[in-house]
């Protein structure tokens, strides 16, 4: 394993139950400034990193829409979910001395700044840590889309999907012991198969513009560090 980062740009994407802990509902602090801890490592290393949030903690469209609602109310209301995760984080990192910015796909001059491409480049380039929140900013696309989306837009290397296990398996290690986990994957290999890694629309992305999603363990402190320098327990989807 190399001491030096394989990857200098990436985006982490973490879903917003993460941040729950064993809580039912909501941000565990302590949960958060963990994983501000695990990016500050990142970034210590020279690391650039971009970071997308969901908002499952707080709340998820598609219930709104399961219960007769609108989708795109529930969708925007998912989407102001994701910008509390990520006003959280921010603060995490803050703490942590770590220059961090939240740019929102939508508006919210009072609160954080707008994304765009062009402010995204900006902002890594001054040593910033960049949190997108918003999601896309549209309805029926899932934070993992976005997460595609924004790192593609950053230039970034490589995508960090961390999740509530140490990679991708045959089938869910929590229901089934036997199941293993898979070392390497294609992008089709994961569509094909119909693997829960990201939504459809976020692994055809990444295959498009050839970033390989990397899947960990984010309740594992000092992981995603270890990942980066090419250690640690993962699963790498990437065609390469």
């Amino acid at each position: 394993m190399s001491l030096e980062p394989v990857y200098k740009r990436v985006l982490l994407k973490a879903s917003g139950e993460a941040l729950m802990g064993s809580q039912g509902f909501g941000i565990d602090v302590a949960v958060a400034d963990r994983v501000a801890s695990d990016i500050a490592e990142a970034r210590h290393m020279g690391v650039e990193v971009g970071v997308v949030v969901g908002g499952g903690n707080i709340f998820r469209g598609v219930a709104v829409a399961s219960k007769g609602g609108d989708r795109v109310t529930g969708d925007h209301m998912g989407m102001l979910g994701t910008i509390i995760n990520a006003l959280a984080l921010a603060t995490s990192l803050r703490k942590l001395n770590i220059d961090t910015v939240v740019l929102s796909a939508i508006s919210m001059p009072e609160i954080c700044e707008s994304f765009s491409q062009r402010a995204t480049l900006y902002h890594l380039s001054m040593g910033r840590v960049v949190i997108f929140a918003g999601g896309t900013g549209n309805p029926f696309f899932t934070t993992d889309s976005a997460a595609a989306l924004r790192a593609a837009e950053m230039g970034a290397e490589a995508i960090f999907k961390g999740t509530q296990v140490d990679g991708i398996y045959t089938a869910d290690p929590k229901k089934y012991p036997d199941a293993t986990r898979l070392d390497r994957l294609t992008h089709q290999e994961v569509l094909d198969r119909g693997l829960a890694v990201m939504d459809v629309a976020a692994v055809a992305l990444a295959r498009e513009n050839s970033i390989p999603i990397i899947v960990f363990s984010i309740h594992e402190k000092g992981g995603f560090a270890e990942i980066l320098t090419g250690g640690g327990l993962k699963t790498i989807v990437s065609d390469d």
